[in-house]
């Protein structure tokens, strides 16, 4: 017993100091523990990951596609005429809520050519029960988030799916793909020509190595 109760006051005092300014106990522990869950589940990473290795072009123009973005405003996929866009549906109480972080260093780091653009959803086991004001605070005072998130939606397949999503996983639209996100921090990776090329799940970092090789192929 009083192993025990060592064990759970080292678990308590460790959490304490922990915690993060602006993010919850949990929060706190996620965003330390990220390094290890995506170390633990790399290999996986690299089985789920699909190419559209037939170059399949998509039937319906992704840039035709419009959406709100968080402030409540249309935003236009036209606009992304000319640049790769990486589509990421997003959470902030998930073990990869961590790749905010990554998501953010990738934007910086190929600012001339990519747009990153987030979904926060609350499609998976409720890591996502906060408003657009709340996301929008949350991402940017702990992750320095900067590229664009659009509104809170719906990413999976069922009712009232986000417009987006269903272009991203229904191979009748984009041409070939049919894979919704696993889980949250799917990414998918558009090209310069508005054609789907990637579909990375949520253990592959967006900083890995077949993230940067696909953003950087010609």
């Amino acid at each position: 017993m009083i192993k025990i109760a060592i064990a759970i006051g080292i678990l308590v005092s460790v959490t304490l100091l922990m915690k993060k300014q602006g993010m919850s106990y949990r929060q706190s522990i996620l965003k330390t523990m990220y390094p290890a869950i995506i170390w633990s589940s790399k290999g996986a990473g690299k089985k789920q990951t699909q190419v559209n290795t037939e170059n399949k072009t998509p039937i319906v123009s992704f840039y035709s596609l419009t959406t709100k973005d968080i402030n409540g405003k249309e935003f236009n996929f036209a606009s992304l005429k000319g640049k790769k866009v990486l589509i990421v549906n997003t959470a902030s109480d998930c073990g990869f809520t961590g790749q905010y972080e990554a998501l953010e260093k990738l934007q910086e780091k190929y600012a001339e050519s990519l747009v990153v653009i987030g979904f926060p959803a609350n499609d998976f086991k409720e890591q996502e029960t906060k408003d657009n004001e709340s996301i929008a605070a949350f991402c940017k005072k702990n992750y320095g988030v900067s590229f664009p998130l659009m509104a809170k939606s719906i990413v999976v397949k069922k009712s009232q799916q986000n417009e987006v999503f269903k272009w991203l996983s229904d191979k009748s639209i984009n041409g070939w793909n049919v894979q919704e996100p696993a889980w949250n921090f799917c990414k998918y990776l558009v090209n310069e020509e508005g054609t789907l090329t990637n579909y990375f799940p949520m253990t592959v970092d967006p900083m890995d190595a077949l993230v940067l090789e696909a953003i950087e192929k010609k």
